[in-house]
């Protein structure tokens, strides 16, 4: 079984994801600027040949032509090998996912939202929209995710994209005693029930501890569309998706990016 069936099914092993997603993490920050301290480095010469031996550099067949990637695609061999082969832990970063890359095209198409202001990527994945709120101005940027190698993967594609990596926190972070931001952006996350509902709560403290502003991006899953958040947004601008990103996602054929008012 392939790669591409084995786990690219969007956010598919919801199992692994909840086990990672509960388990601890490393807060790393580039450049010696980060307000905590942490261990380790996503500097591991062997990790990042690895990707970049098994990723290919693309800009096409997404909403954001002006963005450099390092996914999985049809010509990397991992697209066709058995799931099972894969080394590390499941890649969801590798694959830019459709609430992604709604966030990251409203964000390049209305810099003023994050111009001069600080914002949080949760579930950053390859680190599309925190490189789309740096393009735009963002005064301050968080990527948050819980895989390492995401971690790698954001500063590759920083890289990529002629931007100095911004702080990467490798943790749950709906465990952290929450911070102030201006603006959290997060994509593709609704696709578990019981992470869903915890999101839900963690988002809502956000928004009435420090008035954040909240910014959703999904396709339409069923794990969001039919949750009860459903009734505290307001709907900001939709995206056909191109073609490349229907495959991939099962036909979905739109993207949406919302507005959380709780």
């Amino acid at each position: 079984m392939a790669l591409s069936l084995g786990w690219k099914a969007p956010r598919s092993r919801c199992g692994l994801l909840l086990q990672a997603v509960q388990s601890s993490g490393l807060l790393l920050f580039p450049c010696g600027r980060c307000p905590w301290r942490g261990a380790g480095s996503f500097s591991d010469p062997e990790k990042k040949a690895f990707l970049e031996e098994n990723t290919e550099v693309t800009s096409s067949g997404s909403l954001t032509p002006e963005i450099q990637l390092r996914l999985l695609t049809p010509r990397c061999k991992f697209w066709w090998e058995r799931a099972d082969l894969w080394p590390h832990s499941d890649p969801y970063w590798a694959i830019y996912w459709p609430g992604g890359q709604a966030l990251s095209r409203y964000l390049l198409d209305n810099p003023d939202v994050v111009r001069r202001k600080s914002v949080l990527d949760l579930g950053s994945g390859c680190g599309a929209t925190a490189i789309a709120a740096k393009m735009s101005g963002a005064s301050r940027i968080l990527a948050n995710d819980i895989d390492p190698i995401a971690g790698m993967a954001i500063t590759l594609n920083c890289e990529l994209n002629q931007l100095n990596p911004f702080p990467i926190l490798i943790q749950n972070i709906l465990n952290l005693e929450q911070d102030k931001w201006d603006l959290i952006v997060l994509g593709d996350m609704f696709y578990d029930e019981n992470l869903a509902d915890s999101l839900h709560q963690w988002l809502k403290n956000c928004f009435w501890t420090y008035g954040t502003r909240i910014l959703i991006g999904d396709p339409g899953r069923p794990q969001f569309s039919g949750h009860s958040i459903q009734y505290h947004l307001h709907k900001v601008v939709e995206y056909s998706l191109p073609e490349p990103t229907r495959q991939e996602n099962n036909g979905l054929t739109t993207s949406t990016v919302w507005d959380f008012q709780p």
